[in-house]
């Protein structure tokens, strides 16, 4: 299993689909191996911190984007504020505060220059809302309004990063001003769609999915005939990113529907709100089918009851008993 980031304040909850039909977070919180403040910490999150744009230290090697860089050790006192520095101005989409972002990224201590944490030799980058709860303060002010494609470096102060109590499993004090480097690759909110290659729908006894990627809920339209009997996972829109594995998270944008009535179930697009989970979380129609797909892509997947809910279908939704499920999943990152 891959080594969890250090940035998490607290285990975020993963939306799994026990909860379909739910309005709230019905998934359940797996707690995160990785040292954190306590819930109770990141609730009384202190104000906004005034952003300045030094001093942080040099970035002596490893100098391109997407590379690891080498940084120094910082000279003198830091900052007491957030200092925020965009070394690479990107030009893509401008990260907005509850977006995910996908980033590489560094984390040394600003007095040693000892790194803690770095995503460049897990080979993986992070993909992390920015948003109360889920992560540090100085990420989530310090990168907001950047752009992807752009590599900013960071010096947060303790009161933007861990508290007066660090972290003790990193070598964190509670004195420590870290110091970061973030590549910022992509960022996703609750407009994100597939984007890819249509892939024609030729087989009119399975349900069609429109190939819309303006963030809007595609179309699924079900055919007058009977189920499949056997689970269905086809690319509607084929992405080209790396494959998914049965044992990742994914962020996806999806839509379900009842193959009966062809009514709305479960929408993310209803939400306002992308879902994060783990293969591992959910029914075995889910985990089945988008596993070997394509980051990037849309998939429709025709669940049959025995890998869906079967006879015991989530309370308090609309889905009843030996229900085939519907979907169009828009798998947006691994993470």
């Amino acid at each position: 299993m891959r080594r969890r980031s250090l940035l998490l304040s607290v285990p975020a909850g993963l939306v799994t689909l026990a909860g379909c039909g739910d309005d709230g977070d019905s998934g359940s919180a797996k707690s995160s191996k990785s040292p954190s403040p306590s819930a109770s910490a990141a609730a009384s999150a202190p104000p906004p911190p005034k952003i300045v744009d030094g001093p942080v230290p040099a970035i002596t090697a490893g100098t391109k984007f997407g590379e690891k860089p080498t940084v120094a050790k910082g000279t003198g006192e830091p900052s007491k504020d957030l200092a925020v520095r965009t070394v690479i101005a990107g030009n893509g989409k401008t990260v907005a505060e509850n977006d995910y972002i996908q980033a590489n990224y560094l984390g040394q201590i600003w007095s040693t220059a000892k790194v803690f944490d770095n995503s460049y030799d897990r080979g993986t980058p992070l993909v992390i809302q920015l948003a109360q709860g889920q992560i540090i303060d100085g990420w989530r002010y310090g990168l907001v309004g950047k752009k992807a494609g752009s590599r900013v470096e960071m010096a947060v102060p303790p009161t933007w990063g861990y508290g007066s109590e660090g972290n003790a499993q990193a070598g964190i004090k509670g004195t420590d001003t870290l110091v970061f480097v973030v590549d910022i690759e992509d960022t996703f909110n609750s407009k994100s769609s597939a984007k890819g290659k249509d892939v024609p729908q030729k087989d009119a006894s399975l349900p069609t999915v429109g190939t819309n990627t303006d963030g809007q809920a595609p179309k699924i339209t079900v055919p007058k005939k009977d189920a499949p009997t056997k689970l269905v996972a086809n690319y509607v829109i084929e992405g080209d990113g790396p494959e998914v594995k049965a044992d990742s998270s994914v962020l996806v944008q999806y839509e379900g529907v009842l193959w009966d009535s062809g009514k709305e179930f479960d929408s993310t697009y209803k939400r306002g709100q992308l879902a994060s989970f783990s293969l591992g979380q959910v029914v075995k129609g889910w985990a089945q089918g988008l596993t070997g797909k394509k980051v990037g892509s849309r998939v429709l997947i025709v669940i049959p009851p025995a890998l869906g809910y079967g006879d015991n279908p989530p309370q308090g939704s609309s889905i009843k008993k030996d229900s085939t499920l519907v979907f169009s999943v828009d798998i947006l990152a691994k993470m």
